[in-house]
């Protein structure tokens, strides 16, 4: 039994009885799968040895994407994927997130709200590579994968995108690359996604449910130079499927995390178990 597993089952029930009714109903299936993962809740597979006949039963796994004890190996199997289609030439790492004001609502909204920051920061990026001042392709090629947590794991979501340098045209059938170093302006591209983000929420009905100064603020956009791209997806890789903390019998767990600006080079927290693994589960779509 893994440790995050143990907590869930002698400690789950307790949580669930006092903050139950505010958890959404994924939480509280995700919580569920771990705590029977590898039990006999879970479903059970009966092998039988054709020559003695001895029975041997195994539990099955719940493959939750969120349990640890299912996500083993899944990280560098996503590693290959990805590196066996990986293209040459030089790459950017480009990150974007929301200003802390709007995250209450995105956890509320966490499906229409994760499905509009994909959308919106993907054709925020198709904008500018398409411009003809910038890179004139009008087929960039990227992927993103999104966070919801910080170096703290408080909740922070944000999506990554590992980006070749340049993008194809259909008007000339020609790969146009960026600027060495450059790719597009961050200072375009977030007022773009900002106004996209705006549009797309306008669109479900829901903008009345946000801070009205967070359209008025600036958003932080941040791209970095990333080589040829392939520190970048072992940097993602080593997310993409990580899920659990360390933790004690008393719910609380230790986190020693790396500084931050003009923080210390490493500093230490301790908190509850149960809210920081709660942030990093994502609604289906």
């Amino acid at each position: 039994m893994g440790l995050l597993q143990e907590l869930f089952r002698t400690h789950g029930p307790a949580y669930l009885d006092r903050f139950g009714s505010a958890m959404p109903k994924a939480h509280k299936k995700v919580i569920a799968a771990i705590a029977d993962c590898h039990t006999e809740a879970a479903g059970s597979a009966l092998y039988v040895c054709d020559g003695c006949g001895q029975r041997h039963v195994v539990h099955r796994s719940c493959g939750n994407r969120h349990c640890p004890c299912c996500q083993q190996g899944k990280g560098l199997r996503w590693l290959e994927r990805h590196q066996a289609r990986h293209l040459p030439g030089e790459h950017f790492l480009l990150t974007f997130t929301v200003p802390e004001p709007l995250r209450a609502f995105l956890r509320r909204h966490q499906k229409i709200g994760y499905g509009a920051l994909f959308t919106t920061s993907a054709g925020a990026i198709k904008t500018l590579a398409a411009d003809p001042k910038y890179i004139g392709g009008d087929l960039a090629g990227f992927f993103g994968v999104l966070h919801t947590w910080g170096r703290t794991l408080q909740y922070h979501p944000h999506i990554h995108y590992v980006v070749p340098g340049g993008a194809l045209s259909r008007a000339d059938g020609r790969w146009h690359p960026s600027r060495p170093g450059f790719y597009v302006p961050v200072r375009a591209l977030s007022r773009i996604f900002r106004a996209k983000v705006r549009d797309a929420i306008a669109r479900h009905g829901l903008l009345g449910e946000t801070p009205g100064e967070v359209w008025a603020m600036e958003w932080n956009v941040n791209c970095l130079a990333a080589g040829d791209g392939r520190g970048a997806l072992e940097y993602l890789a080593h997310y993409v499927f990580k899920v659990g903390s360390s933790a004690d019998n008393e719910l609380q767990c230790e986190l020693r995390y790396p500084g931050h600006h003009d923080l210390p080079a490493r500093r230490t927290l301790q908190l509850s178990i149960f809210r920081p693994f709660a942030v990093r589960i994502t609604a289906r779509r």
